[in-house]
């Protein structure tokens, strides 16, 4: 097959030549008028017609016109051209093409061919040179309509760096998708006017652009992408310039654009005018992607929410990835379809990886009789790569956090324990409880966990939070609410938008620090202000309501939050300070086994009226102090660590707490 189309494409390449050669000859006459020669009808033998034809068609060139361009494209291709122009009658010896030369020799001219309005200069057909005056200033042929003349359909180099064909790698539309990109495909078939814009808003960029690409296929068109960020620094001529270019490049190729608006900052009027005047100027068929919805007043517009495949679609897209593995998986399909949300390409590329990493590791160890390959070593691979797919997006929008803490780290009392572990067993458990259960189907509100850790600081939320996630083997996010909070209105949610829309697709723990920040008890709505205030901690109740997985607010002021917030979470968690009992059992546990210890007392040691997260920074100090003394930790090393902890606490070191150390 693919041998007959490049027959086909060198046939049309040497029929087209030929045409255009002999069609020279048509504009060659003129120049020589003595020869008394036949009329030149070039044939053409092929089923599609000629570039020549086709960008007479395109551009609609009179037959002057067309001839004009003949005029510049004999410059090219005939060494002896110069000599013909300049020898011919009303050249006045210029051996180039010129506007005058071109009115004296060629049948039906009009002067309005040259109007900058016209075709030929419009659509930069012909580029014109200095001279003393515009009718015998030199005219040459654009280098790309040239290239197109002879065959050579490429990307103007004016554009290169700017615009790019978009060529999207075989991806496994869903049924969702497929029927929007049909849907796009009708709104322009059936349009009688100007096409209307299409935009495709959400945070999906990899299905945005296959949904744009599928759509151009169905209706024959090439696609090319543009990014915004190349444009907004441009002045408004310079706009215009390289809309010219496109427009041309968009006729010669059959082209589409699709305009990524998805990583534009707009808090800057100038570079937002920018791509709205390029919007509202474009007349080529239109796309736009973004995460937002965005109007042009000037121009039809129609705007698409797209969203990632649900729950059906993407386990179908898993099992045909995987093939026959999906079988011997034993129902991990379903946990990962319940814990990431990711699209069709990244569920493709996952699949791709985890075994390619399954083979190398089965090669590795082929050596070794005893090694068994398990269905839980491609578990375990699926899982690590789709966190480690998912989590590209939100590492910019928050703090990683890496869990290393287990459930023997964490000092609570039991009845704390107990609400953590049904917070992990929630997490879990929420595929089968929504979905094979059924509590899903009751409606999205009120299905996202959502945790409230309150207490004092360091009595171990942050570490709770590291066991939950180091236990489901999910990855930890913090984000700080003071840090998210503006004073703009709208700002703030579009902050926990971007967090919450990025952190769907993996799962991760979001844990929001400093809820009081946001959730303080509310007063009488005075300004709009107040009144916005509450709306943002309404959006940020909605979203975590709807989130698919675990957020957890922390606090250390439980009494400062409205109650009505408190009654919208799943659980509360009251992190109590520590007792001596649980003191000791910090102690006992505070430092490595590797960390050398010599006759520490974990009872006196209790007697420190301090939390767990100041008995941390104690325990690590002491050892910098042994570690430099080159000596084990001691007691007088948890003394000296312990007396510049307080310091910092701004606290008094009583005799009672230290009394028998040394």
């Amino acid at each position: 097959m693919i041998d007959k189309l490049f027959t086909l494409n060198y046939e049309w390449q040497a029929a087209n030549y030929n045409y255009l050669i002999s069609t020279l000859d048509i504009v060659r006459h003129a120049l020589v008028p003595e020869n008394q020669q036949k009329n030149v009808n070039p044939d053409f033998i092929h089923h599609s017609p000629p570039a020549l034809h086709t960008l007479c068609q395109l551009f609609g060139l009179t037959e002057f016109e067309r001839d004009v361009l003949l005029l510049c494209v004999g410059m090219e291709l005939d060494p002896n051209w110069s000599v013909l122009c300049a020898n011919a009658p009303g050249s006045l010896g210029k051996p180039y093409p010129t506007f005058m030369l071109a009115t004296a020799v060629l049948p039906q001219p009009h002067w309005n061919a040259f109007a900058p309005a016209a075709p030929l200069r419009k659509w930069q057909l012909i580029q014109i040179g200095e001279g003393s005056a515009l009718n015998l200033s030199p005219l040459r042929v654009d280098e790309r309509i040239l290239h197109y003349l002879l065959g050579l359909n490429h990307l103007d180099e004016r554009l290169q760096g700017i615009v790019q064909p978009l060529k999207m790698q075989s991806v496994e539309h869903v049924f969702s998708h497929q029927q929007l990109a049909e849907q796009l495909a009708t709104t322009w078939v059936e349009t009688q006017t100007a096409l209307p814009i299409i935009q495709l808003c959400g945070d999906e960029i990899a299905s945005k652009r296959a949904i744009a690409s599928t759509a151009c296929k169905l209706l024959n068109l090439n696609l090319h992408l543009m990014s915004s960020g190349t444009i907004i620094n441009l002045r408004q001529n310079e706009i215009n310039d390289l809309l010219r270019l496109w427009e041309r490049e968009s006729m010669l190729t059959n082209s589409a654009l699709l305009l990524d608006c998805d990583e534009v900052d707009y808090t800057d009027p100038a570079k937002e005018n920018a791509i709205a005047h390029l919007i509202a100027s474009i007349s080529s068929p239109l796309m736009i992607t973004s995460r937002e919805k965005k109007r042009s007043p000037q121009r039809p517009l129609i705007a698409i929410e797209v969203q990632k495949p649900n729950t059906t679609e993407q386990r179908i897209i898993w099992q045909n990835a995987l093939g026959e593995a999906a079988t011997s998986l034993n129902g991990h399909v379903d946990t990962l379809v319940s814990h990431f949300s990711l699209n069709a390409s990244t569920i493709q590329t996952v699949c791709a990886e985890a075994k390619g990493k399954l083979k190398v590791k089965s090669q590795n160890n082929a050596q070794n009789s005893d090694f068994r390959l398990q269905t839980s070593d491609f578990s375990t691979l699926l899982w690590d790569t789709c966190r480690s797919q998912a989590r590209t997006r939100l590492d910019e929008l928050a703090q990683p956090l890496k869990p290393s803490a287990t459930w023997n780290d964490l000092v609570l009392p039991e009845a704390q324990r107990q609400v953590l572990r049904d917070i992990t067993a929630h997490v879990r458990q929420r595929a089968k409880v929504y979905e094979t259960w059924g509590f899903g189907n009751k409606g999205g509100r009120g299905l996202g966990i959502s945790a409230l850790f309150a207490g004092a600081s360091g009595t171990g939320k942050t570490m709770a939070a590291e066991v939950i996630a180091y236990e489901l083997r999910l990855d930890l996010y913090r984000i700080d609410l003071s840090q998210v909070v503006s004073k703009y209105i709208g700002e703030t949610e579009k902050n926990l938008r971007r967090v919450f829309d990025a952190a769907e697709a993996g799962g991760a723990i979001l844990l929001f620090d400093e809820a009081d920040a946001l959730f303080g008890k509310r007063s009488e709505v005075k300004d709009s202000h107040d009144r916005h205030a509450n709306i943002e901690v309404g959006y940020l109740l909605q979203r975590m309501e709807s989130y698919r997985g675990l957020a957890i607010l922390t606090t250390n002021l439980k009494a400062s939050l409205d109650q009505a917030f408190l009654r919208r979470l799943r659980f509360i968690v009251q992190f109590p300070f520590p007792d001596v009992t649980q003191r000791t059992e910090i102690w006992q546990r505070i430092f490595p086994s590797q960390t050398p210890t010599q006759d520490l007392d974990h009872s006196k040691l209790a007697k420190l009226n301090v939390s767990g997260g100041n008995i941390r920074n104690i325990a690590l100090n002491a050892a910098f102090l042994a570690a430099d003394a080159g000596e084990a930790v001691e007691m007088k090393h948890i003394l000296q660590a312990a007396k510049s902890e307080y310091t910092k606490l701004e606290r008094p070191l009583t005799d009672a707490e230290v009394k028998g150390w040394i």
